[in-house]
């Protein structure tokens, strides 16, 4: 399955309160739940944005989900290749 990173410009997310994190998740949990062919893996907050990262068939169904639970997607970005610190090999 494609692997697609969601940028979402979200002024002051990294000082959201939990109880308002929360509640962006059960609505993401909650439209997800009618996309059978979405995941959600895990999402990085910083400052001013959260970069998502999900599983789905095709970019459309990840501004689908976006747009149902109405949070921006301000680039959907297909993974092409994953490196990290043992891709250097020995």
């Amino acid at each position: 399955m494609p692997k697609y990173v969601i940028e979402r410009g979200i002024p002051g997310a990294g000082s959201l309160s939990d109880e308002e994190i929360q509640e962006i998740s059960r609505t993401s949990n909650r439209v997800l739940s009618g996309m059978p062919d979405v995941q959600w893996v895990q999402s990085y907050v910083t400052d001013d944005k959260i970069f998502c990262v999900y599983l789905a068939p095709d970019p459309e169904l990840v501004r689908q989900h976006a747009k149902e639970g109405g949070f921006p997607a301000d680039a959907v970005h297909k993974v092409t290749r994953i490196i990290d610190p043992t891709s250097g090999g020995q």
